[in-house]
């Protein structure tokens, strides 16, 4: 995923960490062979280089993904979109810096090639309408955070904090008896008073503009967003569901955001030009 990852964890008598540590590799490779675009032989490289018309039988993990993102995209209006391959590409974020081009020919091509409506899933099943190309990058990550967790408290482990390029979330409590607690990042340059947030069977996620590989694309334009959104953190019981929420508001820009937002009840914090909180997660900041 080009990204580190770490676990805490609170060990139980008899724990082997060595083992812990295999397993959780295992199951990381597991969703890096499925989702990751960067390799020419995973599973969705294959599914955006396959032919128009051609049904794909996806694993567990990857059907997950997909469900879950074509359920955001409908939700958002298609602030978070799926199928924006192409455009990445252009932009010159995917894994080929070669394919970078300002060309508009090609950029309206790649538009018109995606659009999450395009696609066909059912039973398990996902068609390639031709020329559409996956990037789960804003999804995939969450999904892996919460994967690991899983995987923790299948080896007994019920107390644990897991880490996966910024996207965390918390199982149990520490040791000591106290929450897991996490600081939501701020964007350099922007004095904001810190924001504590107890990781208690929930998770955050964070997408911004300063951020190391956080390149958000408006599937609308096919181009980098220019909204003034610096930073956007979501707290949900799902980490996966918490990065794409973050994607999707990041794109949709502080006031369309915010409205989303509170639409869909998600706990949010939209940093701009200043700081806004989603009633959400005001009422949880509260209790």
């Amino acid at each position: 995923m080009g990204t580190s990852w770490s676990a805490r964890f609170a060990a139980p008598a008899g724990c082997d960490p060595t083992r812990v540590e295999t397993e959780i590799l295992a199951r990381l490779e597991t969703i890096i062979v499925e989702m990751s675009h960067w390799q020419a032989d995973s599973l969705i490289s294959g599914y955006n280089r396959a032919e128009a018309g051609t049904w794909h039988t996806l694993p567990d993990d990857f059907a997950t993904v997909v469900s879950t993102a074509l359920d955001v995209a409908a939700r958002s209006g298609g602030a978070f979109d799926p199928t924006i391959g192409r455009l990445v590409d252009l932009a010159g974020f995917g894994p080929d810096p070669a394919l970078r081009s300002d060309d508009q020919a090609s950029l309206t091509r790649a538009r018109i090639k995606a659009g999450w409506r395009h696609l066909r899933f059912g039973d398990g099943r996902l068609l390639q309408p031709g020329g559409l190309a996956l990037d789960l990058s804003g999804i995939a990550k969450g999904h892996a955070v919460d994967a690991v967790a899983d995987t923790l408290g299948a080896l007994g482990i019920a107390h644990a904090l897991v880490e996966i390029g910024g996207e965390l979330v918390g199982r149990g409590v520490r040791p000591d008896g106290d929450p897991w607690w996490v600081d939501l990042e701020n964007p350099p340059g922007i004095p904001l008073p810190p924001l504590r947030i107890a990781l208690h069977g929930i998770a955050v996620a964070t997408s911004g503009d300063y951020r190391r590989g956080a390149h958000s694309i408006d599937p609308r334009t096919g181009r980098s967003i220019e909204n003034g959104v610096r930073s956007v953190s979501v707290i949900h019981r799902s980490a996966m569901l918490a990065d794409a929420w973050a994607t999707a508001l990041t794109v949709a820009g502080p006031e369309a955001g915010l409205e989303l937002a509170r639409r869909e009840g998600i706990a949010a914090r939209i940093v701009g030009d200043r700081e806004w909180l989603t009633p959400a997660l005001v009422e949880m900041l509260e209790y």
